[in-house]
Formats: structure tokens, sequence, C-alpha cells
């Protein structure tokens, strides 16, 4: 599969989106260049300067955003002309914001080209037999790790999204696969809905669990939920290591990551790891 993303200019302003479940991620591409790994390695081992860069960050919501709100972030970051990137893995939200694009060139006689991500796109070699299938997010998330990792090193991506996924780079820079589970809204959700008796439990996600023995129904739900995918994401990542070796790096991302940073003492925390690899996809096209 070739990939979709036709040239871009230099002067051309970039904008990406990350189209999730719950949220839209948008930001302005500012530097899309992509050093050296060697050179990077001869200035001591910084990688730092190997990604591109992003900035002025804005959420939308992904059922029912208000297009005024997404005009008003265009004219902010970008008064005339630019091209944007989407990649998603909600349909319905990335269908209405490619219409309140295309509608926002139309009436502001302003062009706005905008472009949908595919795998093909990423600098990142994919061993699974259809890599079409997988979430576009987990793979511009692994893109980016790989660049972060030394060289020869493997890379485990801990996102803590709607859903949360623990993925495996290998030493050689190829996408393995991993693990996916519920993030704590969604397990709360299940609960509550799978049964009679118990309740819908809010706000998950921020707050540390509760200590052992939970004292009510809601705190025993917390508590369950709290330790359990904390226990899990834990456990995942150790068997990544297994399989990777102890050199391994371990990035954390995603809107909740602050709950399970002290189960992942060493991880890297880059919290727009998704945004920084649809960038990747950007340098790409301006290299070209």
């Amino acid at each position: 599969m070739a990939t979709t993303i036709p040239p871009i200019c230099p002067t051309d302003t970039v904008l990406l989106a990350d189209v999730g479940n719950t949220r839209i991620k948008l930001a302005l591409l500012v530097n899309s260049s992509v050093d050296d790994p060697s050179a990077a390695e001869k200035n001591g081992g910084s990688t730092a300067q190997r990604l591109p860069s992003v900035s002025k960050r804005h959420d939308l919501t992904s059922c029912g955003f208000r297009p005024a709100h997404l005009e008003n972030w265009l004219n902010t970051v970008a008064g005339g002309s630019a091209v944007v990137l989407v990649a998603s893995v909600h349909e319905a939200a990335a269908v209405r914001l490619e219409a309140a694009l295309a509608e926002v060139s139309a009436t502001r006689h302003r062009s706005l080209r905008q472009r949908r991500i595919g795998y093909a796109d990423l600098p990142l070699r994919i061993q699974l037999a259809e890599p079409h299938k997988v979430g576009i997010d987990r793979l511009a998330a692994a893109a980016a790790a790989h660049l972060l990792a030394a060289s020869g090193c493997g890379a485990i991506i801990v996102d803590c999204g709607t859903a949360t996924t623990v993925d495996m780079v290998s030493n050689e820079g190829e996408f393995l696969g991993g693990a996916i589970l519920p993030g704590p809204t969604l397990w709360a959700q299940s609960l509550a809905e799978g049964t009679s008796r118990l309740p819908a439990v809010a706000a998950l996600e921020r707050a540390l669990p509760p200590a052992m023995p939970g004292r009510s129904t809601q705190e025993a739900i917390a508590a369950g939920i709290g330790w359990g995918i904390r226990g899990a994401i834990a456990k995942l990542v150790e068997e990544a290591r297994r399989s990777l070796g102890k050199d391994a790096v371990v990035i954390l991302t995603g809107g909740w990551c602050g709950a399970v940073r002290d189960v992942l003492p060493n991880a890297i925390e880059i919290p727009d790891l998704v945004l920084t690899g649809i960038a990747l996809a950007a340098s790409r096209a301006c290299a070209r």
C-alpha cells in the first residue's frame, strides 16, 4: 500500500487531528524535521530532538463537538491555508470533523486541504497479518516510540485512553502487537449496565484508588477497578519485558496516565505521543 499523503511544501501550515473514542486532539505541527539517530547518539545519546514537535493543543468532544469551537481554534493557529492530517479510530467523529473543515474552507474562502492517515504513511514496519485493522492511534504511538528508544532497544507503549493499550515494538523497529483492555470508565460502565444493583462510579481516572477494603459499594468498585487496572498494566509490561529484554524503554501516554505513573517508575511520559506519531507522517511527506 503506497503512502496516501501528497507532498507537503515547507511553507504549508500543517495541522494534526487525533480522533479518539472520547476526544479529538488537535495540534499545530511546529517542526517536522527528524534528526538522524546516529547524530543524536554522537551528541551524548539524546533522542529528544529526533522527533517532530507540536503545539497549540486543543481538545474537542468526539460526540457532539461544536463546529464553532473548531473554527475558533483554526483562526488562532492558521489564518490562511493549511493541510490537516487526520488519524481516526472513531469514524463518525472523523466524518463530522472533516465535514466541519470542508464547511469552514468553503464558507470562509480559505484552503483547508485534508487527508486521512493510514498505516502505510508511518515510518513503521508492522509484523501483523492485517495491519489495516490495527487502530491508527496505536501505530502512530509506536512509530514515535521507536524513535525515542535507544538504538537496538525495543519499546513498550502504555496508552491510557478510553481503551487501555500496551503495545510492543521490537529491537529492530517492528510493531509486534500487544494487549487491549477497558479503561476505568468502561469498566465502571460495564458493571453499572450489566448488573441491577451496582451504581455507576465516576472520576476513576484522575484519583488514586481507595485503600483496601472499600467501605462502601462505591469504594469497593473504585478499589477493584483502580487496583485491578494498575496491576494489569504492571503485569502486561512485565510480560512484554520478558520478550523484548530488560533494556526496552517504557513510554506512558494518555489522558489518565497519572493514575498508573507510580507502578511504572522508570517510564518516559509523553502526553502527545499519538500526535507526534501523526506528525511523523507529515515529516515523510515534507521530505519527498
